[in-house]
């Protein structure tokens, strides 16, 4: 799915999250990556394949 000349790293990767954005919509609280998954403001992700990622980085208070 990547087209750019450094390849963004796949959704099964553990640097999954550092894929160019594709498509933000942060007044929704989401954005889509370059591999297909989506990114919540909360730290979560979901990937192509439906599969939760619970978020896991501390947000701010």
């Amino acid at each position: 799915m990547c087209r750019h000349s450094v390849l963004c790293p796949s959704a099964d990767s553990p640097d999954r999250e550092a894929a160019a954005v594709l498509v933000a919509h942060p007044e929704q609280g989401w954005s889509l990556l370059c591999n297909a998954v989506v990114l919540f403001e909360d730290t979560g992700d979901l990937l192509p394949d439906g599969r939760v990622i619970a978020p896991h980085r501390p947000t701010e208070a």
